[in-house]
């Protein structure tokens, strides 16, 4: 019988923030993340993060491998693949390994190519997000 330890269970967990759910404030984990809701706030994982098509993250994302059907507004790093859908609405700075956008995503901001993107995210103080700043509509 095999036996599995507790960081097994963590990076092979998947963390979900359904439709209609609101969080303000920073998610940090280790495993998958899928937003259907809204984030505000910045987003940490070592795993991949998935924004649905109802999905909305107003903050800087920080992951392995990210989809994004939905919208996001801020700076966003990815140390392998980043697939904007066709659906997609990002608008802020991309610093990303690979990069995939399908025809009819929109892209607003400046983007990095760059193999070491970790280094790029140390580099560069956290966004800060205020209750003044406005939305993607």
């Amino acid at each position: 019988m095999a036996k599995i330890s507790e960081t097994d269970v963590q990076s092979n967990s998947i963390n979900i923030i359904g439709t209609g759910t609101i969080i303000t404030g920073d998610i940090q984990c280790e495993g998958d993340i899928r937003i259907d809701g809204t984030l505000k706030g910045n987003l940490v994982t070592r795993g991949k993060v998935v924004v649905g098509v109802t999905g909305f993250i107003h903050g800087e994302i920080n992951c392995k491998n990210a989809d994004i059907s939905g919208k996001t507004d801020g700076r966003i790093l990815v140390s392998e693949l980043l697939a904007l859908k066709s659906t997609a609405k990002v608008k802020g700075e991309i610093n990303v390994a690979k990069l995939s956008i399908e025809p009819n995503a929109i892209f607003t901001g400046n983007c990095n190519m760059s193999s070491d993107v970790s280094r790029q995210s140390q580099d560069r103080p956290p966004v800060i997000i205020t209750n003044n700043e406005k939305a993607i509509k």
